[in-house]
C-alpha cells in the first residue's frame, strides 16, 4: 500500500514539476529574475541531478549578477563530473558574461580536449551548447570529430549552417552535398537554403565556388546528384542548353524516362527563352520515345511560339500545327494539341465561328471521356465570351461544373461563369459564385476569386449605381479579347471621369500592363509612379513597387533606381507575394547576395 502511495505521489509530482520550470521560464522570459530564481531554488533542491534545472538557476544568478553563486554552483558539479564538457562551456559562458574573455577561452578549449568524440550524442549535445552562445568555430570542431569518429553519424546539415553563418561557402556547400548523398530526397530543402546564396549571375562568387565544387566531385565520384546540382544551378543562371546537358546525362544513366528534359523546357519557356527550349525539346523528338512524350513535346513549344508571336508568324504556326495532324491525326491521342489549335485560331486569328466548329467536330467525331469533352466545352466557352456570346459560354461552362463537381475543372468552370457575369456587368451572380470559391482547393482559384470579389464588392459600396465598375469590367472584356488599344482607351474613361475613386488605383495599375505589352513603357511607368505617390498604403502599392522595379531593371536601364525599389519593397512589404524574389534581385543588383 505504501509503495502505491508513492507511486501517485510519483505520478502527481511531474506535470508539477513540469509546470513550475515553464513558470520558471516564462518569469526569465519576462525579465522577472528574482521570482524565476525562487522557482530555481525549489526545483534544484527537489532535483539537483536535473541539468536543466542547475543551468536554469546559474542563468537566474547571472541575471541579478550573482555571479559568485552561479560559479559556485557549476564549480561543484563539475567536481563531481569533471568529464562532462557542457558544464565546462557553461564555466565558460559564466566568465565571458563577466567579460573576462581569456578564462572563458580556457575552459572552451578543455571542453573541446576532453569532450568524448566515440559518444555520438555527447557530441551533439557539446555542439549545440556552443552553438547556443554563438561558438560557431567551437561547435563545427565538435560535429567535425564526432562524424570523424562515428563513420555513421550525420551533422551534415547543422554543419552546412554553421559553415553559412562563417562565410565558408565551400565547406557549407560540401556538407549539403554529403548529406544528399546519403539522403537523396532532401534535394529540395538544399535547394531552398542554396537559394539564400546562389543567384542568377554566373559571376556571383557562392555560383563559382559550387560550379567548380561540383565539376571537381563529378571527376572524384560520378554520382548522378551532383549531375542534377549542377542542371539545378544552370537552370538559377537561366543557362539552359548547360542544363540540357545534364539533364541528358542524367536520362542517359538514370533511365526514368524523359520528364526531366520536358520539365526543363517547360522552365526555358517560362523565361522567355524559345531558342532553347526548342532546342532542347527538338532533342526530344529525334529520340526513340512514345508518341505520348513527342506529342507534348510539339505542345509546349507551339503554345509557347503563339503566346509570343506577330501575325507574320502565324502562317507559319499554322503549318506546323497542320504537320503534326498530318503525322499523328486529329484523334483522342491528340486533344491537347486540337484545343490549343482551337484557342489560336480564335485568339490570335480572329477565326472564332471556324474554331468553334473545329471542337464541335472533335466533340462528336471521338468518343472522348468527361474530362477530355470538358476541356474542349470549356475552350468553346472560352471563345464565345471572346465573341460576347455569354448566355451560350454560360451554358457550357455550366455543363462543365455538372459533369466533374468538385474536380478543379470545375472550379474552374465556375469561376468563368463568375468571370462571365461580371464581363455582362451581372455583379451580383457574379459576387454570389465567388463567395463559393474562396475556399476552394485550388490556391489560384480562391486567390483570383477573392481578388475580383473585392473589385466588386470595393466598388459596389462607394457608388451603388457601379458606373465606374461597369466601365472597368469593359476594359477587362477587351483585355481579354487582346483589344489592348481599346482596352487603354476604356480604362482612361475611368482616370478621367471617376478620379480618387476607389476603383483608380485598380485602373492605373491595368492599364500599366496593358502599356507594357504596347512597349509603350514610359506611360506604364507614370501609372506605377501615380500608384506609389497617390496610394502608398493601398494593398496594389507592392505591386506597383514590384513591376516598376522590373521595368527599370529589364526596360529602361537604370537598376540603381530598381534596387531602391526593391528595398521599399523588402522591408515595408515583408508579407508580399514578391517578397522574396524581389530580396534575391535586390542582392543580385546590390552585388551581395551572400548571407
Amino acid at each position: 500500500m505504501r509503495f502505491i502511495f508513492l507511486y501517485i505521489a510519483f505520478l502527481f509530482a511531474i506535470p508539477m514539476f513540469g509546470q513550475s520550470e515553464q513558470l520558471a521560464k516564462n518569469y526569465m522570459q519576462q525579465g522577472q529574475y528574482e521570482k524565476a530564481l525562487s522557482v530555481y531554488q525549489k526545483l534544484y533542491t527537489k532535483n539537483s541531478n536535473r541539468i536543466n534545472y542547475l543551468l536554469g538557476l546559474v542563468e537566474s544568478y547571472q541575471q541579478l549578477e550573482q555571479f559568485d553563486k552561479a560559479e559556485e554552483i557549476l564549480q561543484k558539479r563539475i567536481e563531481k563530473s569533471p568529464n562532462n564538457s557542457q558544464l565546462l562551456v557553461e564555466l565558460g559562458h559564466h566568465f565571458e558574461v563577466q567579460g573576462d574573455a581569456t578564462k572563458a577561452k580556457t575552459y572552451y578549449d578543455k571542453a573541446v580536449r576532453n569532450f568524448n568524440h566515440n559518444n555520438v550524442n555527447a557530441a551533439y549535445t557539446l555542439a549545440q551548447t556552443f552553438e547556443k552562445y554563438n561558438l560557431l568555430d567551437q561547435a563545427a570542431i565538435i560535429y567535425e570529430k564526432g562524424m570523424a569518429s562515428n563513420p555513421g553519424a550525420n551533422f551534415n546539415v547543422q554543419l552546412a549552417k554553421i559553415y553559412g553563418e562563417q562565410g565558408k561557402l565551400e565547406k557549407m556547400f560540401d556538407s549539403y552535398l554529403s548529406l544528399l548523398q546519403l539522403q537523396p530526397n532532401y534535394k529540395n530543402i538544399v535547394q531552398r537554403n542554396f537559394n539564400q546564396y546562389i543567384t542568377d549571375d554566373p559571376l556571383n562568387e557562392a555560383n563559382v565556388i559550387f560550379r567548380k565544387l561540383l565539376i571537381k566531385k563529378l571527376q572524384q565520384n560520378p554520382d548522378i546528384i551532383f549531375n542534377e546540382m549542377l542542371s539545378w544551378l544552370f537552370v538559377q543562371q537561366k543557362d539552359f542548353k548547360k542544363a540540357f546537358i545534364q539533364e541528358k546525362a542524367i536520362y542517359k544513366r538514370k533511365d526514368q524516362g524523359l520528364q526531366g528534359i520536358l520539365d526543363l523546357a517547360r522552365i526555358a519557356i517560362g523565361a522567355k527563352d524559345i531558342k532553347s527550349a526548342t532546342y532542347i525539346l527538338d532533342y526530344l523528338l529525334e529520340t526513340p520515345a512514345g508518341n505520348d512524350i513527342k506529342l507534348k513535346a510539339h505542345k509546349i513549344i507551339l503554345k509557347a511560339k503563339t503566346d509570343l508571336a506577330d501575325k507574320k508568324e502565324y502562317k507559319n504556326i499554322n503549318e506546323q500545327y497542320e504537320a503534326i495532324f498530318e503525322t499523328y491525326g486529329k484523334s483522342r491521342e491528340t486533344i491537347g494539341l486540337q484545343i490549343d489549335y482551337a484557342h489560336f485560331l480564335a485568339f490570335n486569328q480572329d477565326r472564332k465561328k471556324e474554331a468553334i466548329s473545329f471542337l464541335k467536330q472533335l466533340l462528336s467525331r471521338e468518343k472522348l471521356s468527361r474530362f477530355q469533352s470538358s476541356r474542349a466545352k470549356m475552350k468553346i466557352a472560352d471563345i464565345l465570351v471572346l465573341d460576347q456570346k455569354f448566355n451560350q459560354a454560360l451554358i457550357y461552362y455550366t455543363q462543365v461544373q455538372n459533369a466533374l463537381k468538385n474536380n478543379f475543372l470545375a472550379q474552374d468552370a465556375r469561376f468563368k461563369v463568375a468571370k462571365t457575369s461580371y464581363y455582362k456587368g451581372d455583379f451580383a451572380w457574379a459576387q454570389t459564385q465567388l463567395d463559393v470559391l474562396k475556399s476552394s482547393t485550388s490556391q489560384l482559384i480562391a486567390n483570383d476569386a477573392m481578388e475580383l470579389s473585392l473589385i466588386i464588392s470595393d466598388n459596389s459600396l462607394e457608388d451603388s449605381t457601379q458606373t465606374a465598375l461597369k466601365i472597368f469590367a469593359k476594359g477587362d472584356l477587351l483585355a481579354f479579347q487582346n483589344k489592348n488599344l481599346e482596352a487603354i482607351a476604356k480604362y482612361e474613361e475611368i482616370l478621367v471621369n471617376h478620379k480618387g475613386e476607389k476603383i483608380e488605383d485598380e485602373t492605373f495599375l491595368r492599364q500599366a500592363k496593358l502599356f507594357e505589352k504596347e512597349k509603350e513603357f514610359e506611360k506604364a511607368k507614370v501609372n506605377y509612379l501615380k500608384i506609389i505617390e497617390f496610394y502608398p498604403d493601398d494593398i496594389l502599392v507592392d505591386d506597383a513597387y514590384y513591376w516598376l522595379a522590373e521595368l527599370y531593371v529589364n526596360v529602361l536601364g537604370e537598376p540603381e533606381k530598381a534596387k531602391e525599389l526593391y528595398e521599399k519593397l523588402i522591408f515595408n512589404h515583408a508579407d508580399s507575394i514578391y517578397f522574396v524574389d524581389a530580396r534575391k534581385k535586390y542582392r543580385t543588383l546590390r552585388g551581395d547576395a551572400i548571407n
